[in-house]
């Protein structure tokens, strides 16, 4: 797929991610999208869930893992009804590409 950042995203696994996860949209934000992203860069993923995903920490450490056998690298995983701090919340929906939609 094609998207502003350097690293080929595998679409299919995504969504099966997604469907799996009940993920409504699975955007991502952060280095990938910019210039500085290298070898060494994790990838940020903003995730918005369905109502009925009751999900806690250790579904939210199942994912993380899950993410960085998708991408092959690590993952950084923002809940987007999470994000309490009204100034990284404008950031990061400004600046977020998104690959999936329910």
């Amino acid at each position: 797929m094609k998207h502003k950042g350097k690293l080929e995203l595998p679409l299919a696994s995504i969504a099966e991610f997604c469907k799996h996860w009940k993920v409504k949209e699975f955007s991502i934000f952060g280095s990938i999208l910019r210039k500085d992203f290298g070898p060494g860069s994790d990838v940020d993923v903003l995730l918005s869930f369905q109502e009925d995903a009751p999900w806690g920490l250790f579904e939210f450490v199942d994912m993380k893992e899950e993410l960085k056998k998708i991408f092959g690298r690590e993952v950084d995983i923002v809940e987007k009804e999470g994000i309490r701090n009204p100034f990284r919340r404008h950031e990061i929906l400004r600046s977020r590409e998104v690959i999936y939609a329910a």
